[in-house]
């Protein structure tokens, strides 16, 4: 007989490999039907789970055997002895919910920059009822590292960095309006631009090497232009490989080509008199 599951996750696959796992099933054992696709939202702020039912074959159920009747002797009633109503059991106490830990206070002596910087972070991260730590610290070039640790930073950084990208153009945009000056703002979330640059380049060689092998061009999936110029800067020195980038946001893309090692002329004869 055909039974179905219905599982939910934070994309479609997340959702089919809950079923497979709870089902102790291959993926080739099951069908699959798509009742709702995953919406990532804005800021992670109006975010939905896709949905999945999956169908699979299950053995028929065999009918418990009814128990057999045992000839007894008919039994006279027995006399329950009469019982004392008993008093109503008093309702449990309802535990007192235990406040969320206020995040730390500012440093007394914060700059103007700094400050403006906390006040946004913290109302958005408010709204978005993640409790963060923020640190905030100068950059080598001038600029300001904003790095946020806490529990809910999976919310904060988003599918493959898309909410946190989104918070950092949010944080350049609020605090440098109306400024004559340009004040550049990296927000981080648990080091995790330096891990995704980490597999960044180690992808970008990957697939120069592949390009080498094979002698053809290579194409990334979609990237947005940070994570493109990882890529770019990752390859400038990378003989035999060449990269550009194709497509329009939101899927431009690198792509990686084969480059033909320069042969070096050959020598000309000469002819003596």
């Amino acid at each position: 007989m055909i039974k179905y599951l219905e599982k939910s996750g934070r994309s479609e696959d997340d959702a089919i490999a809950a079923a497979l796992a709870e089902l102790g099933m291959d993926r080739d054992d099951v069908s699959v039907e798509i009742l709702e696709r995953a919406k990532s939202g804005f800021l992670g702020i109006g975010a939905s789970p896709a949905v999945v039912r999956v169908s699979y074959e299950a053995p028929d159920e065999q009918p418990a055997p009814a128990p057999k009747a045992e000839a007894e002797a008919p039994r006279a009633p027995e006399k329950k002895p009469s019982k004392k109503p008993e008093a109503p059991k008093a309702a449990p106490a309802k535990k007192a919910e235990q406040p969320k830990p206020a995040p730390a206070p500012a440093p007394v002596d914060e700059n103007e920059d700094y400050a403006a910087i906390r006040s946004f972070l913290s109302g958005l991260l408010e709204r978005m009822n993640v409790q963060a730590e923020i640190e905030i610290g100068p950059r080598d070039n001038g600029g300001i590292n904003v790095n946020l640790s806490g529990s809910g930073m999976g919310a904060i950084i988003g599918r493959r960095g898309e909410t946190l990208d989104a918070i950092q153009h949010l944080t350049n945009y609020v605090v440098n309006h109306g400024s004559d000056r340009r004040l550049h703002i990296s927000v981080d979330a648990e080091n995790y631009r330096a891990k995704r640059e980490e597999s960044l380049t180690k992808l970008a060689e990957k697939m120069a090497e592949k390009a080498v092998k094979y002698k053809r061009s290579m194409a990334l999936e979609p990237m947005n232009s940070y994570e493109r110029h990882v890529i770019h800067t990752a390859l400038q020195n990378y003989e035999g490989v060449t990269t550009s980038s194709t497509g329009v946001e939101p899927n431009r893309r690198v792509v990686v080509s084969y480059v033909k090692p320069e042969q070096p002329p050959k020598p000309q004869s000469r002819e003596w008199a």
